[in-house]
């Protein structure tokens, strides 16, 4: 069938010959180089590649999964065959995620150029659909997946292997029938509008049906008056329902009559759950909406750790690719280990190990192109220097040079300040983190620059982070044991050095006595970890007035990660992760910094601030808002395969609530599992839990599929904040048994946030659609036995 999307598609001559095909050439490495032939489908939204012309072919991407398309000599990879391609016939396509850059060579600048322009006219259209659109597009991708022939129809029995790839068991007689419902032509084969009906009796929500005739007086339509009460009832938006209904009535009705009429139909309600005003991230937290006034140390700051590295820790390639993928996820903090290179010229790697090398110039360079397009707040650029005099002379005039205004040399006003200044006043500036060579103070007091012998802390090498290591794991490890990191600092780089200078750590005492607010000290995993459960309110007011950054520990030579929930509890600001390994605990990085418009930064609770806090993270007491929280899993939509290539194996979806925080509040409660149901799975079951520090804990929503051999496998996943949950009143689903903890609830204390749909993401953060969960939210304030009492 043709696109659904047929006719709204970007109408163009690049479009067109992208349709027609093209023979250019697959690059993977220097060596690797293959001749495949690229075109674009009919449906103008999936491009598929054989090894020639007329040859079986098979889908390469969706253009849904490309972020971006670069031009030749923007790649690293081709830059390195300059002498064999021209650079302007080549061109990269960048992945939404973790995926590999794929890069192209054409056989002329002319034709690079229609795949360059197509892509990126395909690519603002995809970015800019709405609601409707997108779904459109997932309709079609699965029409093309299960028109096993291409002859733009489907007949019963690519309906039949569709289900299955669709993750639906369904028995043959009602799979039938629902096929000859939809088929009008009686041709015995589904086209355009007949699929669309299909799949609208297969996505029949009973569940959401209910819901709607609770208010409805003719379940056919919600009269503007109906619906104003199941906001104010359900979603608790308030007084201001009356307009709300309105709005959403307008932006969510489909039909021109219904709202003429104020009236929202089954379609209209379902839409509105569904959309951003029904999920369950709250959209006022969407943008930045934070104070960003205050100083840095306030602030959680989304940091990277060896930036450069886009695999593991001992042979793992250094790439650009590493800064530009962290810069435009977020990260405000990121971290380059610079060394002596050949020609005079610094490099960048992983020391002491087989990592590959990149011209340090190069990372600045790409510094300067990337740190602001996806925020406009400060960069800080942590510099690990192993270098000579020589070059480090060398990397500081790169930073100059390279950076320009960019780079923060001085204090912003050329006067000592009392405090850190703030992400605000700091917009559009890189700050360089480092080893200096004298104070501030003296810094602004004397312009003649002096040579002398600096200490200072740093990430210690890959050899001594083992030694380290096994120190801090051994009982008779002594602080005075460690050895200090000293070196000859060239002045013109530790003049560059203003607001984040870095130094030894021994003890809190020590640094209140001895340090400034500019200052501040990294700590290995094992050592923060150390201190919270030694001294945690000592961290915390630590935290308070000066900056810390952890590091994850030397043994993590695979570039796992640490969970950094723990670090965060303390008031660590920087907490270092390998962005470039997905899993858990950078689901649960993302899911933090996914708010006040993922601009990298976050701003602290207020007891994490306050320089006379009484919190101890270990061992949180009163006065924090605690409270008892009830989620209601209800249902499941379009839920993915785990393994794609498996078309007869359909999941048994479970769904596992995780509550990271505090330890008292860390927590895990699961719904049992559905058999053979991937496509509509329905559960109904609630899950307590109950918080401390709600201010504190994140939430993550988990989809397995039950394995009684082994471990259950990972479908898909969403994290957020418990403060960004969207506000609402909710009450009991119409479908649900009550909970065991309903003789304690009542309507007039149990709030925030009702009926809200979780849309999915994948392990590598990108988004499932249209996965998602149907959940019921409810919270009370105070804890399970307090309420009882």
């Amino acid at each position: 069938m043709a696109s659904l999307l047929q006719g709204r598609l970007p109408s163009s001559q690049e479009v067109l010959l992208m349709q027609k095909g093209m023979m250019m050439r697959k690059v993977r490495t220097k060596n690797w180089k293959r001749l495949r032939y690229f075109k674009l489908q009919e449906d103008g939204m999936t491009v598929w590649h054989a090894r020639q012309v007329g040859g079986r072919a098979k889908a390469t991407f969706s253009i849904s999964d490309v972020e971006t398309v670069r031009k030749g000599h923007e790649s690293e990879l081709l830059r390195s065959l300059e002498e064999e391609f021209n650079l302007e016939q080549g061109f990269t396509i960048v992945f939404h995620g973790r995926r590999p850059n794929l890069d192209l060579v054409a056989n002329s600048v002319e034709e690079a150029q229609i795949w360059i322009k197509g892509l990126q006219l395909l690519v603002d259209f995809v970015t800019n659909m709405d609601q409707k659109e997108r779904l459109d597009q997932w309709l079609s991708d699965w029409f093309q997946r299960g028109d096993k022939n291409q002859d733009g129809r489907m007949s019963f029995h690519e309906v039949q292997r569709l289900l299955l790839l669709m993750n639906v068991e369904m028995e043959e007689e009602h799979a039938f029938q629902l096929f000859q419902a939809a088929d009008t032509s009686q041709s015995d084969t589904l086209e355009g509008e007949e699929f669309i009906e299909f799949y609208k009796a297969l996505t029949k929500r009973i569940e959401v049906q209910e819901l709607f005739g609770n208010f409805s007086a003719d379940g056919q339509k919600l009269t503007l008056l109906e619906f104003v009460d199941f906001l104010q009832e359900e979603q608790k938006e308030g007084e201001h329902a009356s307009d709300l209904a309105l709005a959403l009535i307008d932006r969510y009705e489909p039909s021109e009559s219904g709202k003429l009429r104020h009236v929202l139909s089954m379609d209209g309600f379902l839409s509105y759950l569904y959309s951003k005003d029904g999920d369950i991230f709250n959209p006022s937290c969407l943008p930045v909406y934070q104070d960003m006034t205050q100083p840095l140390n306030h602030y959680y700051i989304n940091t990277s750790h060896n930036t450069y590295l886009v695999g593991d820790q001992l042979c793992g390639r250094s790439s650009v690719e590493g800064y530009i993928r962290a810069l435009k996820r977020g990260c405000r903090c990121v971290e380059v280990d610079v060394w002596d290179g050949p020609n005079g010229e610094p490099v960048v790697y992983h020391g002491h190990t087989l990592t590959s090398r990149i011209l340090f110039k190069e990372v600045v360079a790409t510094l300067k192109k990337y740190a602001f397009q996806t925020s406009d707040y400060p960069v800080i650029l942590s510099l690990e220097n192993h270098c000579t005099w020589e070059q480090q002379g060398i990397i500081a005039q790169h930073l100059t040079e390279i950076l320009g205004e960019q780079l923060l040399s001085t204090t912003l006003d050329g006067h000592l300040p009392t405090q850190l200044p703030s992400p605000e006043e700091l917009r559009k500036k890189i700050l360089v983190k480092g080893k200096k060579l004298q104070t501030l103070e003296e810094d602004l007091e004397e312009e003649e620059e002096t040579e002398s012998e600096v200490e200072g802390e740093e990430e210690p090498e890959l050899e001594s982070q083992f030694e380290s290591e096994i120190q801090e794991l051994s009982p008779r490890s002594k602080d005075k044991n460690e050895k200090k990191s000293k070196a000859i600092l060239c002045p013109s780089l530790s003049a560059l050095v203003v607001y984040t200078k870095t130094v030894s750590f021994y003890n809190f005492t020590h640094s209140r006595e001895h340090y400034r607010f500019y200052e501040l000290s990294s700590f290995s995993e094992t050592k923060a970890k150390n201190l919270i459960k030694e001294t945690g309110n000592e961290f915390v007011l630590h935290n308070a007035w000066q900056l810390s950054r952890v590091y994850p520990s030397g043994l993590r030579t695979d570039s796992s990660n640490y969970n950094p929930q723990e670090f965060w509890n303390a008031g660590c600001q920087m907490v270092a992760m390998n962005v470039q390994t997905a899993g858990l605990e950078m689901d649960i990085c993302d899911g933090l910094f996914r708010q006040n418009g993922g601009c990298g930064y976050v701003l602290k609770p207020d007891f994490l601030r306050d320089s006379q806090s009484s919190f101890q993270p270990e061992r949180p007491i009163s006065p924090f808002k605690a409270c008892t929280l009830l989620i209601q899993v209800i249902s499941g939509q379009q839920l993915p395969k785990v393994d794609s290539t498996k078309e007869a194996a359909i999941v048994d979806p479970l769904v596992r609530v995780e509550i990271f925080g505090v330890r008292p509040d860390t927590a895990r409660l699961e719904t049992s599992y559905v058999e053979n149901n991937g496509f509509n799975p329905y559960w109904g079951q609630t899950l307590c839990f109950q918080l401390l520090v709600p201010e504190l804990a994140m939430l993550r929503f988990l989809v397995l599929d039950y394995n009684w051999r082994s471990r259950n496998d990972f479908i898909g996943q969403y994290t957020l904040p418990w403060t960004c949950m969207q506000q609402g009143e909710p009450v009991l689903p119409p479908l649900a048994k009550p909970p065991p903890l309903a003789a304690f609830l009542t309507l007039s204390s149990c709030a925030f946030p009702g009926y809200r749909h979780i849309h999915l993401l994948s392990k590598d953060g990108t988004s499932l659609h249209p996965a998602s969960l149907f959940v019921h939210i409810c919270m009370q304030e105070g804890l399970r036995e307090e309420v009882e009492s």
